[in-house]
C-alpha cells in the first residue's frame, strides 16, 4: 500500500510536545476505569468495547466483563452463551466472538499473554491497526500513533487538511507523518490520550468545536481560517436498507420461546424471539403460527419499534401470542440463509435476565 505524505504535516512535533503537555498539565479529565491499570488484557478489552460504543456506555460493561473474566485464559475458556449475555446491549456481538477467538490463539501461542510485537497483536483475530496501536502504546510504552476518529479529526482541522479521512490510506499516511514525533515509555500512551480526549471533549465531532479551551488553537490552520468546520472531510456514509420485521413473543404457561439465529449473517449465532418479514396483521400472524402447528388462545399487539444497526434499518411490529401446552412443540424456521428449521426453545422470564442473551433489536418486546 502506497503511503500518501500528510499535509502540513510539519507542525505536529510542535502539536505532539502541546498535547503532551496539556495532558500532564491537568488530571485524567475523563476518569475512564481502564486507564487505571493499563494491563495489556484490560486496554484490550476496553479498546474492543469502544470500538462503536460511546465511552459512557461502555464502563459498566467493561466492570462486569473484568469481573467475570479476569484474564485471558478465563476468556478462552468461557461458555458462548455465558459470553454472549456478558456483552448483551453493546451490539456488533462479532467483537465479542473475535475476542473469544483471539484469547484461545494467545493461550496457544503466546502462554497466555498478549504479544508485544506489534504484527504479532495485529495477527490476532479482530486486532486492526488502531488496536495494536493502542495496546503497544498504553500497555508497552512503544512509540505508535492510536489513529482513530477524534486523531483524524485534530490532525485534519490543525492541518486544514481536505484529506478524506474514510480512507485507510489516510490513517495510515498520519501514523506514518506522526511517527517521528511520537515518544515512547509512559509518554506515547499520554500523548495518544491527549488526542482522544481532546477530540472527545474540546474539538467536537458535532457542532462548534470549543476552540478557546483547546491548547492547541495557536497551531491549528483551520482556527487561524475559522474554516473549523469545514474538517474533517468524510466520505458520505451509504442509505441503510431499510426492512420490516414481525417479532413474535410466544408464550406458554410461564415460558418464553426463543431460537438461535443462522450461523452466519446478521446477529449470527444469538438468540431471538421468533420473527418473519413484512409488516403482518393480526390475521396473518395468527395463520401463519397456527399453520405451524400451534394451538393459538390469545394474539395481542406489542408497541412498535425500530433498530438501527450499520448498514440496515428494521421497523419492527410485535405481537404477543400466547399458544395452548403441547407434549411436542412444533418447529419454527428462522428465515434468513436459508436455515433449516430449529427448535424452539421454551425458557423462564428469570432466564432471559439471567442467562440468554436477546441483542437489542428484539429486546423492545422483552417481557418486563
Amino acid at each position: 500500500m502506497k503511503i500518501l505524505p500528510w499535509e502540513g504535516s510539519t507542525v505536529f512535533p510542535a502539536l505532539c510536545a502541546t498535547l503532551l503537555a496539556w495532558r500532564k498539565s491537568a488530571p485524567d479529565m475523563r476518569d475512564l476505569p481502564w486507564r487505571d491499570e493499563p494491563t495489556p488484557y484490560h486496554v484490550w478489552i476496553s479498546e474492543i468495547m469502544l470500538q462503536q460504543t460511546r465511552a459512557a456506555v461502555v464502563r459498566g460493561y467493561y466492570l462486569r466483563f473484568l469481573d467475570a473474566l479476569p484474564s485471558v485464559r478465563s476468556l478462552s475458556e468461557v461458555d458462548d452463551d455465558a459470553l454472549m449475555k456478558l456483552w448483551q446491549g453493546l451490539g456488533y456481538y462479532s467483537r465479542a466472538r473475535n475476542l473469544k477467538r483471539a484469547a484461545e490463539v494467545i493461550v496457544e501461542k503466546h502462554e497466555g499473554q498478549l504479544p508485544k510485537d506489534f504484527d504479532a497483536l495485529l495477527a490476532l483475530p479482530g486486532i486492526g491497526r488502531y488496536t495494536a496501536s493502542a495496546i503497544a502504546s498504553f500497555a508497552y510504552g512503544q512509540p505508535h500513533p492510536a489513529v482513530d476518529g477524534n486523531f483524524l479529526r485534530v490532525a485534519a482541522r490543525v492541518t486544514a487538511n481536505p484529506i478524506d479521512i474514510a480512507k485507510d490510506t489516510s490513517k495510515r499516511a498520519l501514523e506514518a507523518a506522526l511517527a517521528p514525533a511520537y515518544p515512547s515509555g509512559r509518554d506515547a500512551g499520554l500523548l495518544n490520550e491527549a488526542f482522544m480526549d481532546l477530540g472527545a471533549t474540546v474539538c467536537l465531532p458535532n457542532g462548534v468545536p470549543l476552540c478557546h479551551a483547546c491548547p492547541a488553537a495557536q497551531l491549528c490552520l483551520a482556527h487561524d481560517r475559522g474554516t473549523e468546520q469545514d474538517y474533517p472531510v468524510k466520505t458520505a456514509l451509504k442509505a441503510r436498507r431499510k426492512e420490516r420485521r414481525t417479532v413474535l413473543l410466544l408464550s406458554c404457561g410461564d415460558r418464553i420461546a426463543i431460537r438461535k439465529r443462522p450461523a452466519r449473517g446478521l446477529l449470527a449465532g444469538l438468540w431471538e424471539y421468533p420473527n418473519l418479514e413484512g409488516k403482518l396483521s393480526q390475521r396473518a400472524v395468527r395463520a401463519h403460527i397456527e399453520s405451524e402447528g400451534f394451538d393459538v388462545r390469545d394474539i395481542a399487539p406489542l408497541p412498535s419499534a425500530r433498530h438501527i444497526f450499520s448498514h440496515i434499518e428494521w421497523e419492527l411490529t410485535g405481537w404477543a401470542v400466547t399458544v395452548a401446552d403441547m407434549n411436542e412443540p412444533p418447529l419454527m424456521a428462522a428465515e434468513e440463509n436459508d436455515a433449516a428449521p430449529s427448535a424452539l426453545l421454551w425458557v423462564r422470564r428469570e432466564e432471559l435476565a439471567d442467562t440468554y442473551s436477546i441483542p437489542a433489536a428484539f429486546g423492545y418486546f422483552t417481557p418486563q
